[in-house]
């Protein structure tokens, strides 16, 4: 492993698969993976007790969790207007940017660009909204603790919308598929007399997308038909996955210890890790990623204890008021999910690495890896995977793509009007 500057000797870490993070690169504490369960699959043949008792937490998706901060979070009046305003380029300042420009169907919902690119470039990878609605924390650095806070952040960021939440309540305002749409859902127009009115609507319209997002959920992938086939006692489950799915299986929640903070039916921890990743110009890291965010959440508006909450004492709310700023979180970053990994390239915050097959050859070699924070450095213990366990792991991580989302949310909706070709808005995908 080449040596850095800004590097000292190394200390015990578990290794990461995917960009993903895995179990920690600055040795920070980590929540651990229970080791046993009632149910789950039945050990025997190639799947050890151990093995079995691991994978048993990390069981098919349940059924999207209740969003209390978001009384329109199961509303289909709500879920169609966030449909289109999900799709809609007349919400940005150029007229040719919407959130499908980085979180597009054919790309997983997200847009396969190191970094994201609305109306100008953003410093981050997008994030897929894939099964978003099974999240904590929302975004790489958790500057979001409900999916409908996250939903309004894009429309004034410079970066991705550039436009006045009084300019994009005017857009709704003047089309009228969006108003028709907008008063099914919420009984009358958004209301704009004031600058407290129109932060309530600009609440309603993010509400009305996280309605949207909450049926952005996967199908079941080839583990989950494994999973449920082999907690049956099915004795043919294991037809599901091909024989390096299968090593590869045993090494994610084994040797490669992958499984400590990729746990759970989403295959997230859902907490943050500093994992020393090489930056994409060879430099120490410079993104403080959660360490910046903190105040921030506590203090929006539109957060779950805000005024525009539906549960403002509620426990999300309870939990975002207590966090602390410290700088043991500064490059920390979320542990996104596992699930339809291997449709959502590059990998890493800033995507660092262009494929699978880069990421875990990255966590076996540790080259160029560097971890720090401000109260100490450390690396990486490398994993030395050979190349075929490399493959297996890769091949493992294919059998977590699920279905897409059923029609019609999982592609852009008819309109009254024709949309931009969306091929057109992002030259070189």
């Amino acid at each position: 492993m080449s040596a850095r500057p800004w590097s000292v000797p190394p200390c015990r870490a578990t290794i990461v698969v995917a960009g993903v993070v895995a179990s920690a690169a600055a040795c920070t504490p980590i929540q651990r993976a229970p080791e046993a369960t009632a149910s789950g699959p039945r050990p025997g043949g190639w799947l050890d007790a151990v093995t079995a008792a691991r994978v048993a937490r990390n069981p098919p998706l349940p059924p999207v969790p209740p969003d209390p901060t978001n009384r329109w979070a199961d509303d289909a009046a709500a879920a169609h207007l966030g449909h289109l305003l999900f799709f809609d380029v007349g919400l940005s300042a150029t007229q040719t940017v919407n959130c499908a420009t980085c979180h597009a169907p054919a790309y997983g919902f997200s847009d396969r660009r190191a970094l994201a690119v609305g109306v100008g470039t953003g410093t981050r990878h997008s994030m897929t909204v894939l099964n978003a609605a099974h999240q904590r924390w929302f975004t790489w650095d958790g500057r979001a603790d409900t999916l409908w806070s996250q939903a309004t952040q894009p429309f004034e960021s410079p970066a991705e919308m550039a436009t006045p939440r009084a300019t994009v309540l005017a857009h709704v305002l003047e089309d009228p598929e969006l108003l028709e749409a907008w008063t099914r859902a919420f009984g009358g127009p958004p209301a704009v007399a004031t600058r407290n009115e129109v932060d309530a609507s600009f609440a309603q319209l993010g509400k009305a997308i996280a309605a949207y997002e909450r049926r952005l959920v996967t199908g079941p992938s080839a583990y989950d038909r494994w999973w449920t086939r082999r907690a049956a006692g099915d004795p043919r489950a294991d037809e599901e996955l091909t024989d390096d799915q299968r090593r590869g299986l045993a090494l994610f929640f084994g040797k490669a210890n992958c499984f400590q903070c990729h746990h759970g039916p989403n295959f997230s921890d859902g907490e943050f890790h500093m994992l020393g990743l090489p930056e994409p110009d060879g430099g120490p890291p410079r993104d403080p990623g959660r360490y910046a965010v903190i105040d921030r959440v506590r203090t929006d508006p539109m957060n779950a204890a805000g005024p525009h909450s539906d549960d403002p004492r509620g426990p999300i709310a309870q939990v975002s008021a207590s966090l602390a700023r410290s700088p043991d979180r500064w490059g920390e970053f979320r542990t996104p999910s596992l699930r339809n990994v291997a449709e959502t390239p590059p990998y890493m915050h800033a995507g660092q690495f262009a494929s699978l097959e880069d990421v875990v050859r990255f966590y076996s070699t540790l080259d160029g890896a560097v971890a720090l924070d401000h109260h100490r450095e450390s690396v990486l213990v490398r994993l030395d995977l050979t190349a075929r366990e490399r493959r297996d792991l890769v091949a493992f991580l294919g059998a977590l793509t699920g279905t897409a989302p059923p029609m019609p949310w999982g592609d852009a909706p008819e309109r009254r009007r024709p949309a931009p070709d969306p091929d057109a808005r992002n030259p070189g995908h």
